[in-house]
């Protein structure tokens, strides 16, 4: 039986080379790897439904279409050619040379020739061209559409180079490396197929921009901006604003305005309060310009200013994250294109006042607010300040007296209190200067704090009487006070008759109890000692004898006293 079994075994083996002699295929390529000959199997199978592929005894792979009989093979290689479904130098094969077969995978050779049907029909998909076509096609490209070619490369991302029209090695891995994205064979030269594909998702992306140079004689800026996104709105100096058309977050400002280096500096601190100019961003400036970005959640922006002949001059463009990729480039093509004319910048009186006018908006523009603002004050000459450790762990960035970066030094939750120290070295004007008796029940007290946040820019003093030594319940180491305090207030110096420090606003955590508006508490100094010499901190006492002028406290509590903002 087994005898039986090997015997037809090897009838079968002897059989299938013969009948595959007596069939033609049309190969129409060959690939040094079996991955590349899959992957170009693969791409033809898409377009033909006969598509087989042999190792050779050579150790190349082929990829060949049929069987056919030799009058269908003959009349199937002629019409392909002639339709250009195939490449021009496939040619007709025996299958002598063919061996393993490894497309269809997992199939066994077709070895019974079939005709093919008369009729050709056009296929869904046509296979790419040999990388031979491939040049032969782009040495029709003119320098022009070359050129074109880079840039579509580098708005994908594949190309860093110069746009020079040159295919050299930088171009030829852009190619390569984009088509390796895609899927396909990385040969570093695009087909006719695979060009086309990367120039209309790259002329698609920026039709939507309309991209047109806007003259605008009043600003005296000439610019290539996003029309197809923007349209002119109206003018508030230093701004000519071109809001959006189809809420889409794009928005551009130009910025003109006649003024010298202090203005371009001032306007580079001034920019970055606004809401267009989110904090986190590379932020560059120099003598005669500046760039800044800004990044969060919701909107990004690209902010450049330079001064020249006696005027800034610049612009804003605003975006919403998920339209990066397109405005970043959109952004560039505005930077190349930006030049001034002429001698004029936009004149203060022109526009008309807007009926929502508001302190919170500058030119038309939504100032940044702090998310908190609370009151601290100087405890030494090196800008080191005291303040309520309410809600800094939920700041992402601090700042002091409204400008100036700060990092939480030391806090005490228990004690309600914390210890800022400036990014910077500062010389305040006063510092605080601690009383050193114990203070008089019902003696007068005040607090300067900054009860209507950014709104003032000068604390306000709210006075009243010191209550008690103690808590309500008989806690040491806090005062009870008799005055109507604001949030705002928390964390600032409640002052003596002398001018004296002698404790901290708390923040008034009722929990749930509601407690008589005029009823604040403050830590007192001992716990004030405590925690700033445990901090590191040292304090200053005082020497004040006598009474202090209220219009002196007023200045003095003023040069002391900071604004903390809190932004998250």
């Amino acid at each position: 039986m087994r005898q039986v079994i090997a015997f037809v075994f090897l009838i079968l083996i002897w059989a299938i080379p013969a009948a595959a002699q007596n069939s033609v295929w049309v190969q129409i390529e060959a690939r040094p790897t079996l991955r590349q000959a899959q992957d170009r199997a693969r791409a033809y199978a898409n377009a033909f439904s006969n598509v087989a592929g042999f190792q050779l005894r050579s150790g190349w792979y082929a990829i060949a279409l049929g069987p056919f009989t030799a009058e269908g093979a003959a009349n199937q290689l002629q019409a392909l050619r002639r339709e250009r479904l195939i490449p021009s130098d496939s040619y007709l094969s025996d299958g002598a040379t063919f061996q393993q077969q490894f497309w269809p995978i997992g199939a066994t050779a077709r070895v019974t020739p079939v005709e093919p049907a008369p009729t050709i029909v056009q296929p869904t998909a046509l296979p790419d061209e040999t990388p031979a076509q491939a040049r032969r096609a782009e040495r029709d490209l003119t320098r022009e559409e070359r050129m074109e070619l880079q840039e579509a490369l580098k708005w994908e991302g594949f190309y860093t180079a110069a746009i020079d029209g040159s295919f050299g090695p930088g171009t030829r891995n852009a190619m390569a490396a984009y088509q390796a994205a895609m899927a396909y064979d990385p040969t570093g030269v695009l087909t006719t197929k695979q060009r086309q594909a990367l120039m209309k998702g790259y002329r698609d992306a920026f039709a939507s921009l309309g991209l047109r140079t806007v003259d605008d004689s009043k600003a005296g800026i000439s610019v290539t901006m996003p029309t197809g996104m923007v349209e002119f709105a109206r003018y508030e100096p230093p701004f000519a604003h071109y809001d959006n058309t189809a809420n889409n977050g794009v928005r551009v400002l130009l910025i003109s305005q006649t003024g010298d280096q202090n203005t371009l500096f001032g306007l580079y601190d001034i920019m970055q309060t606004l809401e267009i100019v989110p904090l986190n961003g590379a932020r560059e400036r120099n003598k005669r310009s500046f760039v800044l970005t800004g990044q969060n959640d919701e909107l990004h922006s690209y902010t450049y200013a330079a001064l020249a002949n006696g005027m800034v001059k610049g612009f804003t463009l605003t975006w919403r994250p998920e339209d990066e990729k397109l405005m970043n480039r959109a952004a560039q093509i505005m930077r190349d294109s930006f030049e001034p004319f002429g001698d004029r910048a936009l004149d203060d009186t022109i526009g008309e006042a807007s009926p929502e006018q508001s302190i919170d908006l500058m030119s038309g523009l939504e100032i940044r607010r702090a998310d908190v603002a609370r009151t601290g004050f100087y405890v030494d000459g090196q800008g080191t300040v005291l303040t309520t450790s309410e809600v800094l762990d939920q700041c992402q960035r601090l700042t002091i007296a409204d400008e100036y970066d700060a990092e939480i030094a030391a806090v005490d939750e228990t004690l309600g209190l914390a210890v800022l120290r400036p990014n910077e070295p500062l010389a305040p004007i006063a510092y605080a200067a601690f009383q050193t008796g114990v203070p008089r029940l019902q003696s007068d007290v005040a607090v300067a704090g900054f009860s209507y946040g950014d709104a003032l820019d000068l604390p306000v003093l709210t006075y009243g009487k010191l209550a008690d030594l103690r808590g309500l319940s008989g806690e040491d180491g806090i005062n009870r006070l008799a005055l109507n305090t604001l949030p705002g207030d928390a964390g600032g110096p409640v002052f003596d008759a002398t001018g004296a420090v002698m404790g901290v606003l708390l923040t008034k955590d009722q929990g749930s109890r509601k407690l008589p508006d005029d009823v604040n508490f403050a830590a007192n100094v001992p716990t004030v000692a405590g925690f700033l010499s445990a901090s590191g901190v040292p304090m200053a006492a005082s020497d004040n004898s006598g009474p202090m002028d209220p219009v002196d406290l007023t200045t003095f509590a003023s040069d002391m006293a900071v604004l903390v903002s809190c932004w998250k």
